[in-house]
């Protein structure tokens, strides 16, 4: 990557990669102006009917007195409710403040599916806390969890055996468990990453910024493209490709052996019949065919 540290915010309903922007590598992780910048885009990208409702998850780089100052002022504007779920350090005020939670009030945490999660539990610190300069209506809610075997722990954590994390969010409804469920989904992101690493994201081209920049815009527009495809066009009998990693999906359909060939006026795709994915080739074709056409 040539140094190169960009940050990115996508689309959990849709996958899309919705804003970018490339940093030098001394760039901060936690800088909160270029958190701001990018978020600012991806909000504007989203329809302005989806915009009523936001939540906005990150990891513990976007827990800054700034950031959270923004999105508070976010959720402020007229039509628009914004919560925030974001990861937060155990300091040692934090570590203090799971020191004085009785056992009795850690509560079991919950899947996605709403199952109890195994060797978890969760619990509110926030009455345990100053948070008299976070933003108002701010929660901290932390999570223990049995450590796997290897796993590195802090003095702290060897103490109890417990491993420890924590977040924060400005929802003020919804019970602990669920609202942990909920953040703890954030890591979907590292699929995101991890795709567009893998369609040019991991890959600069050159030392110079400009160009680099340049290809990060096209590495957001490939992304864009092959999610917009897997919501439209990868059902019925092209569900198959769905699942697809990008380097399976340009082999199995991106650089599919086959012939553009022109007869009657028309043009033709002429795809081996024994290509293993020909059907959902075709299928997807159709899918496609069939989307209407803007009003």
């Amino acid at each position: 990557t040539f140094g190169f540290h960009p940050v990115g915010v996508w689309c959990d309903n849709t996958t899309e990669f919705l804003a970018a922007k490339l940093r030098t590598g001394n760039a901060g992780s936690n800088t909160a102006a270029d958190h701001i910048e990018v978020l600012s885009e991806a909000i504007s990208q989203v329809p302005a009917g989806h915009r009523k409702r936001l939540l906005i998850r990150c990891d513990g780089a976007g827990a800054s007195h700034d950031l959270l100052d923004w999105l508070t002022a976010q959720g402020k504007v007229r039509g628009r409710s914004v919560d925030y779920s974001v990861g937060f350090a155990v300091t040692e005020k934090i570590r203090e403040a799971i020191a004085l939670v009785p056992t009795s009030l850690w509560t079991p945490a919950v899947d996605a599916d709403g199952g109890i999660r195994a060797g978890g539990d969760v619990a509110e610190l926030t009455g345990l806390l100053d948070l008299s300069r976070w933003p108002t209506g701010m929660r901290v809610i932390a999570r223990r969890e049995r450590p796997h075997p290897g796993a590195q722990l802090s003095l702290f954590e060897e103490a109890d055996g417990w491993r420890y994390q924590a977040f924060v969010t400005n929802t003020s409804t919804g019970q602990v468990p669920f609202l942990e469920a909920r953040h703890r989904a954030h890591a979907r992101v590292e699929d995101r990453i991890r795709h567009a690493k893998d369609t040019g994201l991991g890959r600069f081209p050159s030392r110079e910024f400009a160009i680099n920049q340049t290809w990060l815009m096209l590495t957001t527009i490939a992304a864009d493209l092959t999610a917009w495809t897997r919501l439209l066009a990868f059902t019925g009998e092209a569900a198959v490709l769905a699942a697809s990693e990008p380097k399976a999906l340009r082999y199995r359909f991106l650089h599919v052996p086959a012939r553009l060939v022109h007869s009657g006026r028309r043009r033709r795709l002429r795809i081996p019949e024994t290509w293993p994915w020909v059907t959902a080739i075709v299928a997807v074709f159709a899918n496609i065919a069939a989307i209407p056409e803007p009003a």
